[in-house]
């Protein structure tokens, strides 16, 4: 039976959403502060409404007879909606307190716990503190401890470097708490799961490159990984399921930026959703697979025969590589995509000659392409 979903945001990855439950029959309804993202459009019905204003959601979906809140790529949305759903029994993959602690770094890491395989250690920093009062050695990662898309991150080496970011990662803290994670200098690794009734499904681990002049801050996805062993995978594997049973991810997708060290997988961050790097387009060309189809069917109709697709192709190499340009400039897909004959798929978030939103402030996605 066709549902009305209420999809809170609506950036290009709530876009990736609204048009599968479109696709699936279903009737869409997306809100947001403003009309500001391709889900708007996208969406049966759009209505300005901040994602952190629950009262208001609430009221919406009362009034509109909503049957299910949800949200994807966005850790800010997904406590706002497993919030909703317990007040009003409606359908969800995860309780407010496993999104919450999954939103929170200090949360995530006192809950995995210091004697958890897979954890770094770390230290909780409510003020700026005296170089002898940091426990960790350098260099270390500094970063806010409820903030998301790499917005606030820093490579710290010394106690000056501290000094001088302290202030603007503890700007991007809603809390005004920052966290400092011991350095993994390994290669970085994306990992999307999926969990049905506490048994891992499907997992699989790709390669995570980074822009080398902005810490943290995503160029490309490589899949299969050409930096894991099986050895390493069955590891992984390990760790996920494990972490998943501690924060209480049971059903649904999640998703682990991983680094390794010698070998050893440690967890970077974990999420109980789909990532934000629209990863599950890429999967789909790899594994058949497709993520959003399958988190959509389970969290609809509680079906997820999707899962008997999975067949890795034979293709040796699939990438998902994104165009990003400095915020606030005009938007020039002058190099976009430009060896057109390997490209496999595409997406541009902006008009062309628009103005690039700061959302990390830094460095910005305005599309992406796969090959």
């Amino acid at each position: 039976m066709n549902k009305k979903v209420l999809i809170l945001g609506v950036a290009a990855v709530q876009r990736d959403a609204i048009v599968e439950l479109k696709n699936q029959g279903h009737e869409v309804h997306a809100c947001a502060m403003a009309k500001d993202g391709p889900g708007a459009d996208a969406a049966d019905y759009f209505t300005k409404i901040n994602i952190l204003d629950e009262e208001a959601i609430i009221n919406y979906v009362k009034n509109n007879s909503i049957d299910l809140v949800y949200s994807v790529g966005s850790d800010i949305a997904i406590p706002i909606a497993s919030s909703i759903s317990e007040k009003l029994n409606l359908p969800y993959f995860v309780t407010k307190q496993t999104a919450l602690i999954c939103n929170n770094k200090d949360l995530m890491r006192s809950t995995l716990g210091s004697d958890f395989y897979g954890n770094v250690k770390f230290q909780v920093i409510e003020s700026e503190i005296d170089d002898k009062e940091i426990i960790l050695e350098y260099p270390f990662i500094l970063k806010p401890t409820d903030s998301q898309g790499q917005r606030g991150v820093f490579l710290i080496k010394t106690y000056e470097d501290f000094k001088k970011n302290y202030l603007e990662a503890r700007k991007y803290s809603r809390s005004g708490r920052v966290i400092i994670e011991q350095y993994i200098s390994g290669p970085e690794i994306s990992v999307n799961g999926y969990i049905v009734n506490g048994e891992v499904k499907f997992l699989i681990s790709s390669d995570r490159e980074t822009w080398p002049e902005y810490t943290g801050l995503i160029k490309k996805h490589v899949v299969p990984s050409q930096k894991v062993s099986n050895k390493l995978q069955k590891n992984i594997f390990e760790i996920a399921s494990k972490a998943c049973e501690k924060l209480g991810i049971l059903n649904g997708p999640f998703y682990l930026q991983m680094k390794m060290d010698n070998d050893l997988p440690y967890i970077i961050e974990i999420t109980p959703r789909l990532d934000g790097c629209h990863m599950w387009k890429l999967l789909k060309y790899y594994s058949e697979i497709n993520l959003i189809k399958l988190t959509f069917n389970h969290f609809c109709t509680n079906d997820t025969t999707e899962l008997s697709k999975i067949t890795y192709t034979k293709k040796s190499k699939l990438t998902l590589e994104f165009a990003c340009q400095i915020p606030n400039t005009k938007v020039n897909y002058d190099n976009f995509a430009k060896n057109t004959s390997s490209i496999l798929d595409s997406y541009k978030y902006y008009p062309e000659n628009s103005v690039v939103r700061p959302i990390n402030g830094v460095f910005e996605k305005i599309g992406y392409f796969i090959h």
